[in-house]
């Protein structure tokens, strides 16, 4: 009986890029690596979701500039359809709100475009070993996103029926008489709701009061 052990099945791999010149330096470089099989390219976002279903790959490396549908879009059709699958966002593209999309639609992390060879093989195995991309200042950043979108969600459920319809008015530049005609209130209640929606959402005064509903999207239908 021999003892010789079977090699481990090569990581499959799609490569996702609108530009073809960056496809194909990608599958150049990881066709030197004997552990990567680099099984499709797309040149789209519905290419993408796709190939995926059709290939099963165990890592895409996906752009977020794609035609058709953009990198976050072709992971949340991804997530929605069940499939299960590695994804590292290759991007030239650093802004906190794309990566926080990118990671909330199912991506373990981000390359940017320009990273060393060796930097996207290590990045390409860990991920396929189900671990984070996400470096320590990137994840804290993140993490406090998310804790400021959690607490605005918050103070939005805190809000009353009435302290919305206000708060809309408000956003439209009315005074508190002008509130108090379109309410058919007193302008003393009118006050109240004010002091009683800049409490909850934190502000100082009415001005930084709109400015947290349009930063946040509150108040809105």
């Amino acid at each position: 009986m021999s003892n010789t052990r079977a090699a481990p099945a090569p990581i499959r791999i799609i490569v996702a890029d609108d530009h073809p010149v960056v496809r194909d330096g990608l599958v150049a470089i990881l066709s030197t690596q004997p552990d990567f099989d680099v099984v499709a390219e797309a040149g789209t976002g519905a290419e993408v979701v796709r190939l995926v279903s059709e290939r099963h790959p165990d890592v895409l490396l996906l752009d977020l500039e794609m035609p058709d549908l953009d990198g976050v879009e072709a992971l949340r059709r991804l997530r929605e359809t069940g499939v299960s699958i590695h994804v590292i966002v290759f991007t030239a593209f650093d802004a906190d709100e794309r990566i926080l999309a990118a990671v909330r639609a199912g991506a373990q992390g981000y390359l940017l475009k320009g990273a060393p060879r060796d930097e996207i093989f290590q990045a390409i195995r860990a991920a396929h070993a189900g671990q984070s991309l996400l470096q320590p200042v990137v994840a804290l950043r993140l993490l406090r996103r998310f804790s400021e979108q959690s607490e605005a969600q918050s103070a939005v459920q805190s809000l009353t029926t009435r302290e919305l319809e206000v708060l809309r008015l408000l956003m439209r530049g009315l005074q508190n008489k002008e509130i108090a005609a379109e309410l058919v209130v007193t302008e003393r209640t009118v006050k109240f709701h004010v002091s009683s929606i800049m409490m909850k959402l934190g502000a100082g005064n009415r001005t930084e009061a709109v400015a947290i509903a349009n930063r946040y999207g509150l108040g809105k239908d």
